[in-house]
């Protein structure tokens, strides 16, 4: 999928959102996760595979703009497509919580 990101750069404050252009939104049709410095990139990436009421090529787009403007700001991803996004070993914690939370619970009840 080609990006359609392009760098936005200002002198000023920006009054609103819509004072910014269709091509510096990683999902420009809808108008969601401005990509305008590096920290929205890093927000954008974290957030891609949350972003509801968009399609699978929405979602490829995206993810090819974000990686167009990590690029530009000199952000390295992990990531390689829209579908390693959301695939982190966070579920390893999440275990190791439940775990630990059965384990107070069963020694709770001796």
């Amino acid at each position: 999928m080609r990006a359609t990101w392009k760098p936005h750069e200002t002198s000023g404050r920006l009054t609103s959102q819509s004072d910014l252009p269709d091509s510096v939104y990683a999902f420009p049709k809808q108008r969601k996760e401005p990509l305008t410095d590096a920290r929205h990139v890093r927000n954008a990436i974290a957030r891609l595979d949350q972003v509801e009421d968009v399609s699978a090529a929405d979602r490829e787009l995206a993810f090819a703009n974000i990686k167009k403007a990590a690029k530009h700001y000199d952000i390295e991803l992990e990531e390689t497509s829209a579908k390693d996004v959301g695939i982190h070993p966070q579920s390893a914690a999440n275990k190791s919580k439940r775990t630990a939370a059965r384990t107070r619970t069963a020694k709770s009840k001796r």
